[in-house]
Order: C-alpha cells, then sequence, then structure tokens
C-alpha cells in the first residue's frame, strides 16, 4: 500500500472485535514509532505495550474520552522524555502518528486518546498521573497518548474536511490555490 493511500484510508476506530492483535503486528507498530523522525534525532519517546484487561480498563479512565480502550485489545501508550529533548511531545506525537499509520496498513483500527492536554494544565497533569498510576511510568516521563488498536468491530465513519483549496495557500496566505494544479 502505497503512504499516501495508507494516509487517506486512516479513521478512528472506538469499537473493536475482541481478537487479539497478533504478535508479528504488534512488533511492527513499535518499529514504526521506534524507527520516527525525531528532533535532533534524539530518542526522546519510549512505549508501553497493554494487553491486560484490567490495565485497559483503567486507562480507560484516565480521560472522560476513552472508553474505548478498555475493549481495545492492545493499547499502546506513547511517552516522551524532556530529559533528552526539548521536542518530546513533537516526538511522542510524530511516533503515535507513524503507529496509526501502520496499525492503518495492517488492516487494524485505531483510536488516540489525548493525554497531553496543553489547555489545562491541571487535567493534564490529572490525565498524566492516571496513565502512571496504571502502567508504571516513572516521573521524569510525559505520558502523551493512548492508542487503542484492534480489528474494527464496525466500519468507521468517512472522515468529514474542508476542500483542499480552502486549506492550502499558494504563496501567501489568502491566496487559494483553486485545483492545485498551480502547486
Amino acid at each position: 500500500m502505497q503512504t499516501l493511500s495508507v494516509i487517506k484510508q486512516r479513521r478512528e476506530v472506538t469499537q473493536f472485535q475482541p481478537t487479539p492483535v497478533p504478535r508479528d503486528h504488534i512488533r511492527a507498530l513499535i518499529e514504526a514509532g521506534y524507527y520516527s523522525v525525531t528532533g535532533n534525532n534524539l530518542p526522546s519517546r519510549e512505549f508501553v505495550v497493554v494487553e491486560d484487561a484490567a490495565t485497559r480498563e483503567a486507562l480507560s479512565r484516565a480521560t472522560p474520552y476513552m472508553p474505548w480502550a478498555k475493549d481495545a485489545p492492545l493499547n499502546l501508550v506513547i511517552a516522551g522524555n524532556p530529559q533528552v529533548s526539548k521536542y518530546w511531545l513533537q516526538d511522542a506525537t510524530i511516533a503515535a502518528s507513524n503507529i496509526w499509520l501502520v496499525a492503518t496498513e495492517l488492516g487494524l483500527g485505531a483510536a488516540w486518546g489525548a493525554i497531553h492536554h496543553a489547555e489545562d494544565p491541571v487535567e493534564c497533569a490529572r490525565r498524566e498521573q492516571a496513565v502512571r498510576d496504571a502502567v508504571g511510568i516513572p516521573a521524569e516521563l510525559r505520558p502523551v497518548a493512548v492508542l487503542g488498536i484492534g480489528y474494527a468491530a464496525a466500519p468507521p465513519k468517512e472522515k468529514e474536511m474542508y476542500p483542499l483549496a480552502r486549506v492550502v495557500h499558494l504563496h501567501s496566505w489568502g491566496r487559494q490555490v483553486g485545483n492545485l494544479t498551480e502547486v
């Protein structure tokens, strides 16, 4: 599958079959995160693989928006290390995005649970602590996201997106590119 095709196909899946994710798929997902782009080429992101039902249940309570985590047969926690790189948040986010794309390529569905909450430091700290408590992440690491991964129980909804011409500007802000033939 071509990369752009995978990107266009990717959807959020929040209803999962109970079928476990095969080990070779888990390995591929982790490699997708491990080999992701990082600022200054520093390894500032780490991963926790969670298949245990009780731990998935605990993770599902980290935010009110992650009830799917308990039903996804695989949860991947992505954390950043500010002591390794000032780009820890971007690095962990890019890693999570790579994982999601590889999940799509493997025929798996995924959902994103935002743990880092830039707009509300109190909520961010609460979410991070809930994830730390669930999986034992040390204090120097910052949980960024939880991905719920598994086979979709139902076809995902189509993406609702603005037309490309609305969000792409040519040479300066406000100059629309029309049908993109100018690019």
